[in-house]
């Protein structure tokens, strides 16, 4: 058996055994006590308060109806026998209680001690349970499920005070059900180390001899089985306990005996026809046998070969379960009529119930009683009386094979020898190959030979049912939780899993900082309701997305303070969750019946709780284990999916502080955007806006490849980078080869040294001119744009692709396209259109649908593609950018032409007044005369023919002079001796911005004014 740890004791306590007298005192006052006390003592005291228990009028209540011969006495007496030995002359009290707190039995170390302690130390049907005597070792043992010691001043009762205790439940092997509970109780100064070491050993001695009670039950069902095989004719006749071995290989052996422990668990008498692998069809007939001593159970019968391929199985219709396998047996033929059932259906035995009765001899066909042939000796048959088993039945443990069944094929000391008419292919009659079977009519030709399959009771049946099943659900739980990266799904996906696998109905609270990715610096404080699930809906439990709040005495908050699970077996009972809210629990108790709460932790972080709850039977320990395993599992993946959303939180953040927070103000497009990241993890996709000179402006889209904080720390570098060269009036190929020499060298500089930086980026650079509706583009290695015409003409421009940034050495062609004013042209990077699941050409032609609508705005555009063309779940981040394109109005430039004369400045700044105060201009014209002065000036001495001088009228007022002339100014501080130099400087005063733009021949010196200028 493995056990639970004993619960640690924490530094400081009296070693006098004196207990926290003090604090005791303070708790009773109630004042708050929240160190110094060990955690099951304070859980314990909590519930007592909350039942209203005073520790100085406990009166325990005495049961008369108590069974002083049960099993649990049975095996605990001869280990008593020992204890007492063993604590000869000590002042060492030994009981054992029943599961319900009942002492059943006593013994002294001293026998004197009776003389001088109260009898409810004393005599037997005394009940110490926690609820009606407060804290002492039996009831808190049956409480926290565990190895428990009570020193002293924690024993909640005031007569208790000078004991201390050591207690420790007892289980049923098979089951793992608690049956009892072995307390050793002495003075509180005879503390000994040994105690605890020979209170486990006690125990599980206790357990061993439990587990060889089941092993002779099983033992004396198979002697009735075989005594019922070998004497009876007819239907029984040639019973063969190796047939099954002796005709199928292993794996079908062991498909056969999973479906016989189904029918041994579900106490039915009927047969079930099973398919083998190999094609083959066995027909398993289950039917009851009863001991002399009146041991139930259910015998699984192969019946060999079974009814020829295509020849329904004729028997009778199935009975109902076994409600009273000790009334007289009556033929099922009689009690319901014959049916024909096709193959794989459940339906009942054809032969008769064979029982015995209660002298040991054989109830036969048609209800007639005949003698019992033993295939054993008769000083191993079973005893009659079961209160009082002989040493044959209940052998030493070391000597008793344990097990659910008695499987055929498995040799045992007390199977007998098959003989040879054990053997015999003889079996019941039945009709010829051509005829049908009638009930009570037998042949030996349709069924040659029946094998035993298994052997054993229903209830352990049950319990080994169960334990397969908590293993699928253990298997399934490994692949059904933690399938996402996302809290809320995987504790969707443990409540799916539990329920009604484990449970009926599954909540789940976790903190609200948990919810966020983040560690909850007081998760008891915070917990929300997460999820709710279950078997059926309208339970009154704490709806989704409300705070919850625990007491103390709760399950919830107990499982939290201990980390460990805490069983509730029966809510009706549980003082500290009755408490909590009586009218909601109130309401609960109506649909659930039993609680086990467990922690979710994981590496050291309280994640939450969960509860599982059942309408039906109670929990057991072996569900507690379960749901604490299920936790435990669902909280690493709840640990994964957290870290994962704290850190995708944070690479978000980042990435959304390095992508633009607002538009430009410009008039050149009307934009609308869109981030969408990816599901699984964030990219490196970025877009831009940028204003440029002449009423330009530069339409960017960006992807870097890979995910994560080093993609989104890259995008931020390279999105800087693209800005500062489109500002510097670079064209959109001069712009992608600065771009593909920086992430060369951000490749070249990598720390490690083995590229596993930045990998590559792909850009798509496009700049609008709104004077000549124009625009030009580059791309490297990005998808091409799509260009909406007024018309609703959707074409994506035949642009080179070019290679992605990063390679180096390859040349990036610009192209330049025509667009008319209302065009739109639409930036988008591959995660719109690139999916595992989907063709990109399908998606691009999807693409084209969407847009062939001109008369959306940007935005509605934006939202129309998401919806019809993004991917439901996208795998790759998707930046989405929108432009209508306007055109400038004529009338808003001006052109002069002129000679590299410096007579002709003069006329060429009048004309340019004279324009300035036709459109009310007037208060900006000062700055823009002297900007005009200076610079067709320095375009005449230092540039060359043709000079051009143009004037845009927008939400500023541009200024540029341009020439054949590639020798850019540059701004200098002039001193006080020089006769020049100054102009520049005089520029960039006057205008809130100045710059170069460089030509195919020649270059343009702008300067931009605000109209607000004085």
């Amino acid at each position: 058996m493995v056990r639970s740890g004993e619960e640690p004791r924490p530094a400081g306590r009296a070693t006098d055994g004196t207990g926290p007298a003090s604090l005791r005192e303070l708790f009773l006052q109630g004042e708050p006590v929240e160190t110094g006390v060990r955690t099951s003592i304070l859980d314990s005291w909590q519930r007592c308060r909350s039942l209203g228990l005073s520790p100085d009028a406990l009166d325990l209540p005495y049961r008369e109806d108590f069974d002083p011969g049960g099993r649990i006495v049975r095996a605990a007496v001869p280990v008593l026998d020992r204890l007492q030995a063993t604590f000869a002359g000590s002042q060492v009290n030994i009981s054992v209680a029943d599961a319900n707190g009942t002492v059943l039995l006593r013994r002294f170390g001293d026998p004197s001690m009776t003389r001088s302690l109260p009898d409810i130390q004393v005599v037997p049907g005394f009940v110490f349970a926690e609820q009606v005597a407060g804290t002492n070792g039996i009831g808190l043992a049956l409480a926290e499920r565990q190895l428990i010691r009570v020193y002293g001043a924690e024993h909640f009762a005031e007569r208790a005070q000078q004991n201390a205790c050591v207690a420790l439940p007892v289980r049923d092997p098979l089951s793992g059900r608690i049956e009892g509970v072995l307390c050793l109780g002495y003075p509180r100064g005879f503390e000994r180390p040994a105690l605890g070491v020979a209170i486990r050993r006690a125990a599980e001695g206790i357990e061993r001899r439990l587990l060889g009670q089941s092993s002779a039950r099983e033992r004396a069902l198979l002697r009735t089985y075989l005594a019922a095989g070998a004497g009876t004719a007819g239907l029984h006749r040639g019973v063969a306990l190796d047939a099954v071995a002796n005709e199928f290989p292993l794996r079908d052996q062991a498909i056969l005996r999973e479906k016989a422990a189904e029918l041994i668990s579900g106490a039915q008498r009927g047969a079930v026809e099973v398919t083998l692998p190999d094609g083959r069809r066995v027909t398993l007939v289950s039917r009851p046998v009863t001991s002399g001593s009146g041991v139930q159970g259910i015998a699984i019968e192969a019946v060999l070969p079974g009814p020829a391929a295509g020849e329904p199985l004729v028997i009778p219709h199935q009975a109902d379960d076994l409600a009273a396998l000790t009334a007289p047996a009556v033929p099922l033929s009689a009690a319901r009529p014959a049916i024909t059932l096709p193959s794989g259906h459940l339906a009942a035995p054809s032969g008769p119930l064979v029982t015995t009765d209660g002298d040991g001899g054989t109830t036969g066909p048609g209800g007639t009683a005949g003698p019992v042939t033993s295939a054993e000796p008769s000083t191993s048959a079973e005893p009659t009386t079961p209160a009082e088993p002989s040493k044959s039945a209940e052998p030493d443990s070391a000597r008793t094979p344990a097990g659910p069944a008695v499987a055929a094929g498995e040799r045992t000391t007390t199977q007998p020898t098959t003989t040879d008419s054990d053997r015999s292919p003889s079996g019941p009659a039945a009709a010829g190959r051509g005829g049908r079977v009638s009930a009570g009519e037998h042949s030996e030709a349709a069924f040659p030979a029946r094998g035993l399959v298994m052997l054993g009771e229903p209830q352990v049946g049950a319990y080994a049912l169960a334990a397969r099943r908590r293993l699928e659900l253990l298997s399934e739980a490994s692949t059904r939780i933690g399938t996402t990266l996302d809290v809320r799904r995987t504790a969707e996906e443990l409540a799916e899993t539990a329920a009604p696998g484990l449970a009926d109905f599954v909540t789940i609270d976790l903190p609200d900082a948990v919810l966020r990715g983040e560690e909850s610096a007081d998760p008891i404080a915070d917990l929300r309701r997460t999820v709710v699930h279950g078997i059926r809906g309208g339970l009154p439990f704490t709806p989704p997305g409300k705070r919850v709040d625990f007491g103390p005495t709760t399950p919830q908050l107990r499982c939290l303070s201990s980390s460990e699970a805490v069983l509730e077996p029966d809510l009706n009972a549980a003082a500290g969750w009755l408490a909590q809210d009586p009218e909601h629990t109130e309401r609960l108790l109506a649909h659930v019946h039993s609680l086990i709460a467990v922690p979710l932790l994981a590496r050291g972080v309280v994640l939450g709780v969960a509860s599982f709850y059942r309408a039906g039977s109670p929990f057991g320990d072996d569900d507690r284990s379960l749901a604490q395993e299920l936790a435990s599992r669902a909280a690493l993946s709840i640990d994964n999916a957290r870290r994962y959303t704290h850190e995708r939180t944070m690479v978000l953040a980042l990435q959304r502080r390095l992508l633009p927070h607002g538009l430009p103000d410009q008039d050149a497009v009307e934009v609308a955007h869109r981030y969408l990241p990816a599901e699984s993890d964030v990219g490196g996709d970025w877009y831009d806006v940028i204003p440029l000179s002449g009423a330009r402006v530069g339409l960017l889209v960006g992807d870097v490849v890979g995910h994560g904080m080093l993609s989104a720390a890259t995008m931020g570098r390279l999105r800087t980078a693209a800005r500062s060269f489109a500002e510097l009036d670079f064209p959109p190929d001069e712009v992608l080869t600065h771009l593909d020499n920086l992430v060369g060298r951000l490749d070249r500089e990598d720390p490690d040294g083995k590229g596993a930086g930045v990998i590559g980026a792909t850009c798509l650079y496009a700049v609008y001119d709104p004077t000549a509706q124009r625009c030009l583009m580059a791309r490297a290695g990005h998808p091409p744009p799509a260009v909406v015409r007024p018309d609703g003409t959707v074409t994506y421009p035949d642009l080179p692709a070019g290679p992605p940034l990063g390679l180096g050495g390859l040349p990036f062609d610009a192209v330049e396209v025509g667009l008319p004013e209302g065009s739109q042209l639409v930036l988008y990077t591959d995660g719109l259109i690139e999916d595992r699941n989907r063709d990109v050409d399908a998606v691009l032609e999807q693409l084209r649908e969407a847009l062939a609508h001109p008369e959306r705005a940007p935005e509605e555009t934006c939202q129309a593609i998401l919806d019809t063309v993004a991917p439901t779940h996208p795998h790759d981040d998707i930046a989405l950018l929108v432009a209508r394109v306007h055109a400038m109005d004529p009338g808003r430039i001006a052109n002069w032409e002129l000679s590299a004369d410096p007579a002709r400045v003069g006329e060429v700044r009048a004309s340019a007044m004279r324009w300035l105060s036709d459109r009310g201009l007037d208060e900006t014209g000062f700055a823009a005369e002297l900007i005009l002065s200076e610079l067709i000036t320095n375009a005449i001495r230092h540039g060359a023919a043709p000079i051009r001088v143009r004037l845009l009228y927008g939400r500023t007022l541009i200024c540029e002079v341009s020439d054949a002339s590639n020798t850019a100014p540059h701004l200098r501080r002039a001193a006080s001796t020089d006769e020049g130099g100054r102009g520049l400087f005089l520029v960039a005063q006057l205008s809130q911005s100045w710059g170069t733009r460089y030509l195919p021949e020649g270059k343009v010196i702008w300067a931009e004014c605000d109209l607000d200028a004085a």
